[in-house]
C-alpha cells in the first residue's frame, strides 16, 4: 500500500479506544523505571485489562499440570504428578491429531472438547439438552463474536445493520461492531438500580434506531462486563420476551459466569431460561451464547480459546459459521485442551480434586471479598460513588469530577476521565479504564478497575487511587480559595444536574 487511501476505508472508521494510549503510556512509564528513572512507585500496577495473570493471580495447578504433560509427553512417565493428571494427559492428546498437540483439529474444534462443552451445558442448566454439532471453538469469546457479527453485517445507511448494545459494554465491542460495518444501537443500563437492563430502555433505543439502521440482534453481557450486575430470571424472561416479539438475534456473554458472589445471587444462563419459558420461545427464539478460558475462576487469557453454542439456528446459517471458522484453520490446540479442563474438572475422589476445588474457592472468596473491600473504599472517597458488584471481575465506579478539571480535559481535547486515568498513571503508577472507553457518553465519567487481582495489590491500589484522589480534590479547593472562593468549600456542578458535589474545607488538611 502506498498511501492511506489505499487502506479500506471500512478500517479507516473504526474508532481508536483511549485504551490503547493509556496502554502505550502504561508500558513507557515501566520502561522508564526499568531504565532507572525515578519515580514515587516502583511499579506500574495494571487493574484495567483484566488478565488475572498479569496482575498476579496463581493460575489453576490441574489445568497447568496437565498441559504441561501435553506439551512434553515424556512427563507422562513422571509419577511425582497426580495420577489423574496423567490420566487426562493421556486422554487429550489420543483425541488430538497424530497425538501432538502441534496438529491441526477441525475448523470447530476436537469433537472430543465439543462434546465435553455440550455435557457441561447439560448439567449447568438441569439436563436442557445440548448437542455438539451446536457447539463452535474459537480462538477467544470475541472471535466468535466477530463471527456472528460479520454475518449478520449487511446494508448501508438506513439499512445497515444494527445491534442493541448496553452502555456501558466491554471495551472491545465498540471497534468489533465498527469493523464489521454493524451500527451500535445503544441502551442505557440503569445505574441506580445496580446497573438493571430496563425494558422501556430497550424499546426506546429501538425506536430511536428505527430509520437510521436496521436493528437485527440485542447484545447481553451477564454477570455484566463492566459493571458487574446479574440478571434474575424475571430480567432474563423479560429480555427474551422483548427479542421474540422484535425477532431480534440474542448475543449472550457469559464469560463471567463462573464469578456470582453477590448475597442471595446466583448465576442463569439465558438458554436455560428461554427452555423453561414454553414452547413458544424454545423452539423460535435465535440464541448464541459465549464461553472462554478468560472466566474469571479459569483466568487463562492467554490461552485464547472460548466457544459459542447456537440454538434455534438455521442449518444453512451454521455451514456459513463453520465456513467463516475455516478461515483461522483451527483454534489453538492447548486452548481447545483448556477448555475441556474448565467444563470437565477433576470429579471427587480423584487425586487433584480437593487442591482443585480449594484453589476455586480461593479464587471465589478473594473476588467477594475485594468486590466489597473496592465499594467500600471508593464510597468514601469524595465526589465517587460505586454500585456493589454481584459477579464478574470489574467496579464501574461513578466519578463526579470538578468543572475546573473537565474544562482542562476539554482544552487538551481528551475526555475527563481519560485524562483522569492518565495523571492517576503517570503520578501513582496505577492503570485503570476509562469510562469512555466502554460506550459512556459526554457527562458521565467512570472507571473501570479490576478485582481480580490479590488482595494485597488491591489494598495498594486502593491507597494509590485515594491519595491521587484526595490530591487531587485538594488541589481543586487551594485554587478556589486563591480565586476567592471564601465559602469554604469545593462546589462542582454540570448542566442538566448531572452532578453537584461538595467537599468540607476540612478535606484540605486530609
Amino acid at each position: 500500500m502506498s498511501s492511506l487511501q489505499h487502506v479500506n476505508p471500512r478500517v479507516r472508521r473504526i474508532r481508536v479506544s483511549s485504551h490503547s494510549g493509556l496502554q502505550s503510556l502504561a508500558a513507557h512509564i515501566t520502561q522508564e523505571i526499568t531504565q532507572g528513572v525515578q519515580k514515587p512507585f516502583q511499579e506500574v500496577i495494571d487493574v484495567c485489562s483484566g488478565d488475572p495473570k498479569t496482575a498476579g493471580v496463581k493460575p489453576i495447578s490441574f489445568v497447568r499440570q496437565v498441559l504441561a504433560v501435553c506439551l512434553h509427553p515424556q512427563l507422562l512417565k513422571d509419577k511425582t504428578l497426580p495420577l489423574d493428571v496423567r490420566l487426562r494427559a493421556q486422554e487429550l492428546l489420543e483425541v488430538c491429531c497424530g497425538g501432538s498437540v502441534g496438529s491441526y483439529t477441525e475448523s470447530s474444534g476436537l469433537p472430543h472438547v465439543k462434546q465435553s462443552i455440550a455435557e457441561f451445558i447439560m448439567r449447568r442448566d438441569a439436563g436442557v439438552p445440548s448437542y455438539a454439532k451446536d457447539i463452535f471453538i474459537s480462538s477467544g469469546s470475541q472471535r466468535a463474536l466477530m463471527v456472528i457479527v460479520e454475518l449478520l453485517a449487511s446494508g448501508e445507511g438506513e439499512t445497515q445493520t444494527g445491534v442493541l448494545t448496553p452502555a456501558p459494554c466491554p471495551h472491545t465491542l465498540p471497534a468489533l461492531l465498527d469493523e464489521a460495518g454493524v451500527t451500535l444501537v445503544p441502551y442505557r443500563l440503569v445505574e441506580e438500580r445496580g446497573w438493571a437492563v430496563d425494558l422501556d430502555e430497550l424499546h426506546r433505543a429501538l425506536s430511536a434506531a428505527r430509520g437510521r439502521c436496521n436493528p437485527r440482534a440485542i447484545y447481553i453481557s451477564n454477570p455484566g462486563n463492566p459493571t458487574g450486575h446479574v440478571q434474575d430470571r424475571k430480567s432474563i424472561e423479560q429480555v427474551i420476551q422483548f427479542a421474540a416479539a422484535q425477532r431480534l438475534l440474542l448475543l449472550v456473554d457469559e464469560v463471567y459466569q463462573d464469578s456470582v458472589y453477590g448475597l442471595e445471587k446466583g448465576f442463569i444462563s439465558y438458554k436455560r431460561v428461554l427452555f423453561e419459558m414454553g414452547r413458544e420461545y424454545w423452539e423460535t427464539v435465535e440464541l448464541v451464547s459465549f464461553h472462554s478460558t478468560s472466566s474469571a475462576c479459569m483466568g487463562e487469557c492467554g490461552l485464547r480459546s472460548g466457544y459459542m453454542e447456537l440454538v434455534n439456528m438455521d442449518p444453512e446459517v451454521t455451514h456459513f459459521v463453520e465456513m467463516m471458522l475455516c478461515i483461522d484453520i483451527s483454534a489453538p490446540v492447548t486452548g481447545q485442551l483448556a477448555l475441556d479442563l474448565m467444563v470437565n474438572p477433576p470429579k471427587p475422589g480423584d487425586p487433584s480434586y480437593v487442591t482443585h476445588t480449594q484453589e476455586i474457592l480461593l479464587t471465589r472468596s478473594t473476588m467477594s471479598q475485594n468486590a466489597q473491600r473496592a465499594q467500600e473504599i471508593l464510597n468514601d472517597l469524595p465526589g465517587v460513588s460505586c454500585e456493589p458488584a454481584m459477579g464478574g471481575i470489574y467496579h464501574y465506579p461513578r466519578l463526579q469530577l470538578p468543572s475546573e478539571f473537565i474544562a482542562k480535559a476539554k482544552k487538551l481535547e481528551v475526555e475527563a476521565d481519560v485524562l483522569y486515568c492518565q495523571k492517576l498513571l503517570e503520578e501513582e503508577g496505577v492503570f485503570v479504564g476509562a469510562g469512555c472507553q466502554n460506550g459512556e457518553t459526554a457527562g458521565n465519567h467512570h472507571l473501570r478497575l479490576c478485582i481480580l487481582v490479590p488482595a494485597d495489590t488491591l489494598e495498594e491500589v486502593l491507597a494509590r487511587l485515594g491519595s491521587f484522589h484526595l490530591r487531587l480534590v485538594e488541589n481543586v479547593f487551594r485554587q478556589r480559595c486563591e480565586d476567592g472562593d471564601t465559602e469554604g468549600n469545593i462546589v462542582t456542578e454540570q448542566e442538566e444536574g448531572h452532578m453537584s458535589c461538595r467537599v468540607d474545607r476540612d478535606l484540605s488538611n486530609t
